[in-house]
């Protein structure tokens, strides 16, 4: 069921994203009198599971939702329709327009791609607002680590102070930070002792093919709030709401420090200390084999930390709105910088498919899924300007070419381009979804 709705969540954000980008390529279009034959949401061949014809414009939809695409009369497109070619040039051919006309109509679909996560953005923060979790909350109970951190050389109980002399505010941004910046050091408190800690060669891309939430996550105190089925805890008589202190009179007070601890009593007696309403008990108890005692720790953030929330009006949503834009297009232009570096070896993480709909949570959440949408209509909106032939990004390169050469390149030329830039995007796809596959069977 879970990836049932993950796959959901999937198809519906590609299919608002194909929609919005292809309508930006129909309306610029449209404006310049230029003829638009289909409109397409994903790809048709053999068959169209509907269409329907509109004013001269076939409309539809195909069966392989691998994008969708709209075929401009006089265009030599992915439908490599050489004959149309051949014609007389028509006025209301894409052939017959002025370069900048032409330009604008490439550019179309891409800049709505811009908009939509904007006015997605500004929704967002109208309906929801905006939530995080400072830095500084974190820092009263100090980081939790997993093995990748520790081997950067923090520690369970670190405060984080700042990343290359940068003091970042969202704690969640923390590692994104890391990774886009290429960061060389982190600066930490230990016991009230300031450290420079200097990141060792090749983390970047240790923390990229890393992806765990628990690479720098928050120390919470123990408060039990559940237990799993025949937990020796509460077999014991540990009960909810109890907050654990420690294990044969070692001070343990947070979770994460708990977890770690209970691993080396395995198949022990051990006492557990425990404050319930206020009295201080010592429960005794056998940990199982597996090193767990079957507790569930209270989670929630809010509990424990002052979150940061903001609420905006439409209009305070706007120039905020920009930003988050703005931000997220420098961040993906970073994350694909990274690709090409021999040190982070990014690509070995590209995904495809599979990659994206993981993304999608198991159950479905507006918040969630708008967010996604808006990540994703910046990724193809960039993706889509970058210069290969086939892609937005190549027409507009042999449109720069023509207006500062004033030619044109041949039809021939531009047949044997969309040909190349069609071979490297199958080329792409198929790197980028063989990846998820082999991930699949580590």
């Amino acid at each position: 069921m879970e990836i049932a709705i993950k796959i959901l969540q999937l198809l519906l954000s590609l299919s608002i994203l194909v929609i919005v980008h292809e309508f930006g390529h129909f309306a610029a279009a449209k404006i310049f009198k230029t003829r638009v034959e289909k409109f397409y949401l994903f790809f048709n061949p053999w068959f169209s599971v509907f269409k329907f014809t509109y004013k001269g414009t076939e409309y539809g939809m195909g069966w392989l939702p691998l994008g969708g695409y709209v075929k401009i009369a006089g265009m030599i497109d992915e439908s490599m329709d050489k004959e149309a070619m051949k014609e007389p040039v028509q006025e209301w051919e894409f052939r017959a327009k002025p370069a900048w006309q032409r330009l604008i109509i490439m550019l179309g679909g891409v800049i709505m791609n811009v908009v939509l996560a904007f006015v997605i953005y500004i929704g967002m923060l109208t309906i929801y607002g905006e939530q995080y979790l400072p830095t500084s909350e974190v820092n009263k109970y100090g980081i939790a680590t997993d093995s990748l951190s520790r081997e950067f050389g923090m520690q369970n109980g670190d405060r984080i102070l700042s990343v290359d002399g940068q003091y970042i505010e969202d704690f969640g941004k923390i590692p994104i930070t890391i990774i886009l910046e290429e960061a060389k050091t982190i600066q930490i408190e230990r016991e009230g002792i300031k450290i420079n800690l200097e990141l060792p060669a090749g983390s970047i891309g240790k923390l990229v093919k890393h992806q765990s939430p628990l690479f720098l996550s928050v120390r919470i105190p123990f408060i039990v709030d559940g237990f799993s089925d025949k937990s020796p805890a509460n077999e014991a008589g540990i009960q909810i709401g109890d907050t654990i202190l420690g294990i044969n009179g070692q001070i343990i007070k947070y979770f994460q420090d708990f977890r770690d601890s209970i691993q080396g009593y395995k198949n022990q007696d051990v006492s557990i200390a425990v404050i319930r309403n206020t009295d201080t008990l010592n429960i005794a108890l056998l940990v199982p084999a597996e090193g767990f005692i079957g507790v569930f720790p209270k989670q929630q953030m809010d509990a424990f930390f002052q979150l940061n929330q903001k609420e905006f009006s439409i209009v305070q949503a706007i120039p905020s709105g920009v930003v988050k834009t703005v931000d997220g297009i420098g961040g993906y232009l970073k994350q694909l910088k990274l690709l090409f570096s021999p040190e982070v070896k990014a690509y070995e993480s590209v995904g495809g498919f599979i990659t994206i709909g993981n993304i999608f949570p198991a159950q479905f959440h507006w918040e969630s899924f708008w967010r996604l949408t808006a990540f994703l209509s910046i990724m193809l909106g960039v993706l889509n300007l970058l210069p290969i032939p086939a892609l937005d990004g190549g027409h507009v390169a042999f449109l720069f070419y023509e207006i500062i050469v004033r030619r044109k390149p041949s039809d021939k030329f531009m047949e044997v381009a969309q040909i190349i830039g069609m071979v490297i995007l199958l080329a792409l796809m198929l790197f980028a979804n063989g990846n998820d596959i082999v991930k699949l069977f580590k």
